[in-house]
């Protein structure tokens, strides 16, 4: 019998996807376990702070505007080279954002880029971009 002699190295985690209950209980939970994620990572305190008030908005929203009886909402948080990317998928996909209400005046004052990208029904997706400093 012929066995590799193999050592793994584990791989920095550099995404973070939870879901959620459609509730104001569940967006607060974002918003911590966001918070906490992105701590761990030793982010840019000024974008760890934006960070936590775009989540805290699109939460919100997935909560309030995006509930469906049942479903779950999605966060996601990527580190990809120099952007941190926010993700919160909810299943009520029908409703996309036609106009900037007060939480997302705030997420298109905080984030680099933002956005909607209507999903596979019944989801759509809200994301937030904010650029990372080059250290």
């Amino acid at each position: 019998m012929n066995q590799k002699n193999t050592t793994q190295v584990p791989v920095p985690t550099h995404d973070f996807r939870v879901l959620l209950s459609p509730t104001p209980r569940g967006a607060r939970l974002a918003r911590l376990l966001a918070l906490e994620w992105l701590r761990t990572r030793e982010l840019p305190y000024g974008v760890v702070e934006s960070a936590e008030h775009v989540v805290a908005e699109l939460a919100a929203n997935a909560a309030t505007h995006g509930r469906v009886t049942g479903r779950s909402f999605r966060l996601a948080l990527r580190v990809h080279v120099d952007v941190l990317r926010i993700e919160v998928t909810d299943t009520r996909g029908t409703d996309l954002p036609r106009r900037l209400g007060r939480g997302l005046l705030l997420v298109e004052a905080l984030a680099d880029r933002w956005g909607v990208e209507p999903g596979p029904v019944p989801r759509k997706t809200v994301w937030a971009e904010l650029d990372l400093p080059h250290l």
